[in-house]
């Protein structure tokens, strides 16, 4: 089953990059445990149909009396039509920098959660129908006001659901920040020297491949294939100077599907082959 990059394949441009992004899903077939790379948190608002999110140990189901906020992160999702026809969920995604930008105005109660969990769970109520109508009605405004918009009623929203359900609430918003720069370099680090490819790393930093390389090229300066390749290599080059093993023995441990190419890489990185460092 291919993986879904959300919201990505919601974009009208696959350079876009909002910090904001309000889409109206709608579907006419049941889907079950369909593989989501969910690249940015997200509110689902569930309007007509059941929606099951499965995570690493734990699951949880919504209807359209529930919302969910979900941590960006890869999940499993099942959605449901039940007696309807069409499925329909109204989805508002939001970055970490803007979700930043409202802790450090409202809120200086920051804790860490002791059993943290990548959902939160909303009841709908009469605000949360009025703010549905409220997107739905701004939704046509031209794009440079319907950014602005879209901030002020991130914000109301947010605000609100403090209001509701207090520091439970806050406590969870401030969990949704990560400290992407080192969980990045650490997944990344960790996994320079494997065989895995560009877009398996990217999976595991929970992003869609063009969004890692993106931020890789932010965080080192270098494109991601240039800078994996040149690190197996330099390794590969230490192994094959321990005269223990052969090029023969290792090319496939650092990335390459036959010995002919990792030659060739090797050779134009170092200046002579593989075969004479391993002598």
């Amino acid at each position: 089953m291919p993986i879904e990059n959300i919201p990505e394949i919601y974009l009208s441009s696959k350079t876009e990059n909002p910090d904001l992004f309000v889409y109206d899903f709608k579907m006419t077939n049941d889907v079950v445990k369909s593989k989501v790379n969910l690249g940015m948190n997200m509110f689902s608002f569930l309007q007509v149909g059941k929606k099951q999110v499965h995570f690493a140990g734990t699951s949880v189901i919504v209807n359209k009396d529930q919302s969910l906020l979900l941590k960006k992160g890869n999940w499993l999702w099942t959605e449901l039509l039940e007696k309807e026809s069409t499925y329909y969920c109204k989805l508002f995604f939001f970055s970490e920098k803007i979700l930043q930008e409202f802790l450090e105005k409202h809120s200086k109660n920051c804790k860490v959660l002791e059993d943290e969990v990548p959902y939160f769970i909303i009841r709908n109520d009469n605000y949360i129908t009025s703010y549905l109508n409220s997107l739905y009605t701004i939704s046509e405004a031209p794009p440079v006001f319907l950014k602005n918009l879209l901030s002020i009623k991130f914000e109301e929203l947010l605000l609100y659901l403090v209001q509701k359900y207090g520091e439970k609430f806050e406590f969870y918003l401030h969990s949704l920040v990560v400290k992407e720069t080192s969980d990045f370099r650490k997944i990344v680090e960790s996994n320079v020297h494997s065989n895995l490819k560009l877009g398996e790393i990217a999976f595991l930093c929970n992003m869609s491949l063009s969004t890692f390389k993106r931020y890789f090229i932010k965080e080192y300066a270098i494109s991601p294939g240039k800078w994996i390749q040149d690190k197996r290599l330099q390794k590969a080059k230490e192994t094959l100077a321990l005269g223990i093993l052969k090029p023969s023995d290792i090319y496939h441990d650092f990335g390459y599907t036959n010995l002919s190419n990792f030659s060739i890489a090797f050779k134009n990185k170092f200046g002579c082959n593989p075969t004479e460092i391993s002598k």
